[in-house]
């Protein structure tokens, strides 16, 4: 156990498109282990992925969380309605036992979307929910992983090491097929010291190979961690004289999907998957991520 060739990388076809989110099922003398479940609306598509494999969904016992937001833990009550145990950052263990507060400020970003987008949200009984702090050495069904604590795109953020590869959630970023890696800015959390120290946490572990939620497998991770960082520099640089000049986030979005779409084509991006992009990491998203980010910046509440 513990090699890449353990992880079963399972599309789950969000918005019924594929390569834009990414499961991960991993053999273990338990069960199958689970990283990630995507939301609630993309379970069916779970559940075939995971008899592709072999196995039936209610095999999943332990399902690793790198972070709460929908597309990542949207679907986790539904194993842990089967008795799975669901591991999760402190931080974000609250919110997945008591998700009425999540919900509704997610609601106040997706108004009308959030079924469409999301699905159903049920709480999780705190028996089944495993807080897992920095550096956390666990063994699930034989299988050792140890938990690297990484903000920057969220506070309640954790990557997963299996052996010499991560499971990085959001903090390795997004990229889809051949094109570049770009990073997802939503609000609240985004910090862009604390990211960057994140991205150095994950170069200094060495890994193989990185398993991105958005999409894949990546194997020149130093490459890859380096081409985010220059990116997160770029898009947080372009937003910032917009938040100074006082602009609506609403009135920047258009002009910032022109200036990162450009960016994708000029690297030779497809359309379809310049769209993947959009669906996996909305442009909305990062514009009032960013704006948020120079606002606290600016009131000297983050470095």
């Amino acid at each position: 156990m513990g090699s890449f060739r353990d992880v079963r990388v399972l599309d789950i076809k969000f918005l019924e498109e594929s390569h834009v989110i990414a499961n991960y099922l991993i053999p273990s003398k338990d069960g199958p282990i689970l990283v990630e479940t995507g939301p609630e609306t993309a379970f069916e598509h779970l559940k075939e992925a995971i008899a592709k494999e072999g196995y039936h969904w209610k095999d999943v016992r332990h399902v690793l969380l790198t972070h709460i937001h929908f597309d990542h833990a949207g679907a986790a009550w539904k194993f842990a309605e089967n008795g799975a145990k669901i591991y999760v950052h402190p931080k974000g263990l609250p919110h997945l036992h008591q998700p009425e507060k999540l919900w509704n400020s997610a609601k106040r970003i997706y108004k009308e979307d959030m079924d469409r987008l999301w699905g159903e949200i049920a709480p999780i009984a705190k028996n089944l929910l495993v807080p897992l702090t920095d550096k956390q050495e666990i063994i699930l069904g034989g299988v050792p992983f140890i938990t690297h604590y990484t903000p920057g795109h969220a506070i309640h953020h954790n990557a997963y090491q299996m052996d010499k590869v991560v499971f990085t959630g959001d903090v390795a970023g997004v990229k889809i097929n051949a094109g570049p890696v770009v990073p997802p800015c939503p609000p609240p959390d985004i910090d862009l010291m604390a990211w960057k120290r994140s991205i150095g946490r994950l170069k200094s572990l060495h890994p193989d190979r990185l398993y991105l939620a958005h999409f894949g497998a990546v194997d020149r991770p130093d490459q890859h961690l380096g081409a985010l960082k220059n990116r997160l520099d770029d898009w947080a640089a372009w937003i910032e004289p917009y938040f100074k000049a006082g602009e609506d986030s609403e009135e920047v979005v258009p002009k910032f999907v022109k200036y990162t779409q450009d960016q994708l084509r000029e690297e030779g991006v497809s359309e379809q998957d310049v769209q993947r992009y959009e669906k996996g990491n909305p442009s909305f998203m990062s514009v009032t991520g960013l704006m948020r980010y120079w606002k606290l910046k600016s009131q000297g509440r983050l470095e």
